[in-house]
């Protein structure tokens, strides 16, 4: 009996924890570059749907803060420009049409676009060359007078 018992302590001994401490380090090397790229990867798309969220509300906004009468497109952009600032967007450009809001103005359109290249979070290579551009049209409040 205590031969057999001698001989199960070296078979235990021999593929213990100490035989596989290596066995970890590789098994988390071959995994932690495909597991940090999709968690950096989540970050960047989550980013890409706060942007692209903010520009939809921004646009529309800035359409109803254009279309009531003595307002200019000035207003709107400034409008626009707060509502992205909040998100921390950057390189954001904002357009009226018409530049030019009178009386005889019918309905007022506001795009939104926010360049990806600035406004990355981790690295831009998920979101390199896109741009997210959103647009909102609103009739006016105007009356024309006769």
């Amino acid at each position: 009996m205590t031969t057999r018992t001698s001989t199960r302590r070296a078979n235990t001994r021999c593929y213990g924890r100490g035989a596989r401490a290596g066995a970890t380090a590789v098994e988390f090397a071959i995994v932690a570059p495909v597991f940090f790229t999709v968690v950096f990867a989540m970050f960047e798309f989550s980013r890409v749907n706060v942007l692209r969220h903010t520009a939809d509300n921004a646009a529309y906004e800035a359409a109803r803060v254009a279309m009531v009468p003595g307002a200019t497109a000035g207003d709107a952009v400034a409008e626009a420009n707060r509502l992205m600032g909040v998100v921390g967007a950057r390189g954001v450009r904002v357009a009226v049409d018409p530049p030019s809001l009178g009386p005889a103005t019918r309905q007022v359109t506001v795009s939104v676009e926010v360049p990806m290249s600035e406004n990355s979070l981790v690295v831009s290579r998920f979101t390199n060359n896109a741009t997210l551009r959103s647009e909102s049209t609103l009739r006016t409040e105007r009356v024309e007078s006769r």
